[in-house]
């Protein structure tokens, strides 16, 4: 099945569920009864107000709205400010995909969660891709097919999706150039039908 994406909440997206099954560290400022297995080293039965506890991203969300404020959350450390700093030195040379392969799409997600951090997350997105693009770009246009795991192997999901658009966008170019983009050919469908038709009437 391929993989949707969607960079906003959608129940039905493959990426949202994927990238927000990462955890980000929690604390519960209300107590949870009949929950305490969320925490097995307390041996309670109920969370108690002030747990520390690593939550998915969308439990986190869910639970840290503005209506029901039953925890705070932080950012993971990958968003944090050490991070921020690394990426504003050169974000081109950082392996993104081992900090996260859905890293944008869950920072998208975190934003809500940021509180005053907000605007330095937003800020760390869009700064990062947009200094990243020009480079992806290039491997796209310039990579030979046997050499594009080596490209995308530090790439997130989203920077993947944009080198495969850039590598297709050459070949449909490419194409174009050589005026083989024009030609119509046969569909498989129909192939296929004329196939069992002739077959037929062989036999």
């Amino acid at each position: 099945m391929a993989r949707s994406s969607s960079y906003f909440p959608n129940y039905f997206s493959l990426g949202d569920i994927l990238a927000t099954q990462d955890r980000v560290p929690c604390k519960f400022e209300l107590p949870v009864y009949n929950l305490g297995y969320l925490d097995p080293s307390s041996g309670n039965k109920d969370v108690v107000a002030g747990t520390k506890l690593e939550l998915p991203c969308w439990l986190a969300r869910a639970l840290c709205s503005s209506r029901r404020h039953i925890v705070s959350a932080q950012l993971p450390n990958t968003f944090k400010e050490r991070y921020r700093e690394i990426m504003k030195a050169d974000a081109s040379v950082v392996d993104l995909h081992k900090l996260g392969p859905h890293y944008y799409e869950l920072g998208q997600h975190l934003l809500p969660l940021a509180g005053p951090e907000a605007a330095a997350l937003a800020s760390l997105l869009t700064q990062t891709l947009r200094e990243r693009l020009r480079g992806i770009m290039d491997s796209a246009q310039n990579s030979l097919r046997d050499d594009v795991n080596a490209q995308i192997v530090k790439l997130d999901e989203l920077e993947r999706t944009l080198f495969h658009a850039g590598q297709k966008a050459l070949q449909d170019h490419q194409l174009w150039l050589s005026r083989r983009a024009h030609i119509l050919t046969t569909s498989t469908m129909v192939d296929q039908h004329n196939k069992r038709k002739f077959s037929a009437i062989d036999s």
